[in-house]
């Protein structure tokens, strides 16, 4: 057997010196490839050397005291300005806030409060949230924390909170005076999980069409909807409007997950890809507790991101009608990188594209100021009012799962357009609405009648029986006589009368009921609620919709 080794190996040498060829090969290659790597580094440190001597110099030698901290965060700013609108630097002492909004809850002591005549009132308290447990009720007045008095002039919303948040199980003592009367109470409240929900009303606005706002996409906002999902299916709902106006966004599952509970099969909701980053698909991939009854997603010029993901989703596979104006037009995912000294960096890593292929992104290439100047471009030219419904347009169609056109590139194009309801929103009308003396009548006007308001047991009770005259003649009473002829001359039309009205009702339906018996009443003059309900409620909606 030895005597046929030589020939054997001769055989096998040429194979085996191929092998140590390729071997090599491409180990130079990767060694080349770290290399690069390493030569990329080495520029990126030496990069920053020259940013950390120039700011050495400045603190060294500049004529006058700067802060260096300042100095390299407006460096970090001029080099993304450079970049898409929405890559974003979270400087450290506002990354506690910004992560606060989007995980849902922060640790505090569970009361919302307003400022009303230099006093802070609390307006609402947490259900078994750590100040109701220690007896603090809605109408009560908060004039010590700790030992510093909160009341008086200069008194902040941004200094309360400041003073009320804190570490989990921590104590803070605080000095109340009761509604009515001069009885002080001190109470010590254990701060304790907050929650900050994100799905800001669930209720039913008829016997069988139910409505859910969500104010943003947050961790927590796909549990709060399959919660208020369960419930207005008990209430008998068969049809549903979910509200997305003024929703800028949020997490990518939160949107995706709700779509799933729309769409059957294994359809896909939508996909991201960038030139770093492979193609990525969100798909349904499980049972969806609505995905049979007829469905409308209310959209508006401030519905970005997540809010254009569930929308377009929504369209594309014609599941249900889209309502309201064009949306924002964000298109970008952000990935969010820690820094070490706490801050944070937003970075823009892929685009997402709707099922039918196309990119709601509009266009940045005129600059950042262009950019955020598009909201007074779509009022200016009537896109807002009515006078242009065409809004921008991709030249590229796209095509839905019946065949309907939509574009891209732009937002998310309403099949129903309602546009500003001008008349109840003109700058009169907002002065009054938004003034110190509207906040002042409704809140005296609870204070004083918060024992018979009781009688009302649900908003639904409160908006059929109570006069909002009483609120009206509230306020007309507590201005001067100048004021008081300019809003008669603001509301001697009957349709802005009877929108102010309801408007006050509203909110003081917020003090007895919440985010829920406010918007039960307000959204009976929603235009957008009112056209969505139309087009549900007949066979109008089955040709939007390709049926």
């Amino acid at each position: 057997m030895d005597e046929h080794r030589p020939g054997r190996l001769k055989v096998w040498t040429p194979l085996l010196f191929s092998l140590i060829l390729v071997f090599g090969m491409t180990l130079g290659f990767n060694l080349r490839d770290s290399l690069r790597t390493k030569r990329d580094i080495q520029t990126i440190i030496e990069r920053n050397d020259r940013l950390e001597q120039i700011i050495d110099l400045i603190k060294e030698k500049y004529v006058d005291t700067v802060n260096a901290n300042l100095l390299y965060q407006d460096a970090i700013m001029g080099i993304l300005s450079h970049l898409d609108p929405h890559t974003t630097y979270i400087p450290t002492d506002e990354i506690q806030e910004v992560t606060e909004d989007l995980e849902g809850s922060f640790f505090g002591i569970g009361v919302e409060f307003s400022i009303i005549r230099d006093t802070i009132q609390v307006t609402s308290v947490v259900e078994q949230g750590p100040s109701e447990r220690a007896g603090v009720n809605i109408g009560d007045q908060l004039i010590k924390v700790g030992d510093s008095t909160v009341a008086g002039t200069g008194i902040t919303s941004e200094r309360i909170i400041a003073m009320l948040k804190g570490k989990q199980n921590t104590h803070v003592k605080v000095t109340m005076k009761e509604p009515g009367g001069n009885n002080m109470k001190q109470v010590v409240i254990k701060r304790d999980v907050i929650p900050l929900f994100s799905v800001e009303a669930a209720i039913m606005l008829d016997e069988t069409t139910g409505l859910i706002k969500i104010d943003r996409f947050a961790a927590t906002t796909y549990e709060e909807f399959m919660k208020a999902m369960k419930t207005l299916k008990k209430q008998g709902m068969q049809q549903l409007i979910v509200d997305v106006r003024q929703n800028p966004g949020g997490y990518l599952d939160a949107a995706t997950n709700i779509a799933d509970e729309f769409l059957d099969g294994s359809k896909m909701i939508v996909y991201t890809q960038g030139k770093r980053s492979s193609r990525m698909e969100y798909k349904a991939n499980k049972p969806g507790i609505f995905e049979q009854g007829r469905l409308a997603i209310l959209v508006d010029e401030s519905s970005a991101s997540a809010s254009e993901i569930l929308a377009g989703a929504v369209q594309d596979w014609d599941r249900g009608i889209i309502v309201g104006r064009r949306t924002y037009g964000k298109g970008l995912v952000q990935e969010q990188y820690e820094m070490d000294d706490g801050a944070a960096l937003r970075l823009t890593i892929a685009k997402y594209y709707t099922p039918s292929g196309r990119s709601i992104q509009r266009s940045y290439a005129m600059g950042k100021d262009a950019y955020a100047a598009d909201f007074a471009h779509r009022f200016e030219t009537g896109e807002l009012t009515g006078y242009d419904t065409t809004g921008v347009l991709d030249t590229m169609r796209y095509y839905t799962s019946r065949k309907r056109v939509v574009y891209g590139s732009g937002g998310i194009a309403p099949d129903i357009y309602v546009p500003y309801d001008t008349a109840r929103l003109s700058s009169g009308m907002l002065n009054i609405l938004f003034s110190e003396d509207v906040k002042n009548a409704v809140w005296d006007y609870y204070v004083k009648n918060r024992t018979a308001l009781k009688s009302f047991r649900t908003y639904k009770d409160f908006s059929e029986g109570f006069d909002a005259d009483v609120l009206v003649n509230n306020y007309l009473s507590n201005i001067n006589a100048n004021r008081r002829k300019a809003v008669s001359y603001v509301l001697k039309q009957s349709k802005q009368d009877g929108y102010f009205r309801l408007q006050l009702k509203a909110q003081l339906a917020r003090i007895l009921y919440r985010n829920n018996g406010y918007y039960y009443i307000s959204m009976q003059a929603d235009n957008v609620v009112v056209r969505a309900q139309q087009a549900l409620n007949n066979n109008q909606y089955l040709g939007f919709i390709g049926r």
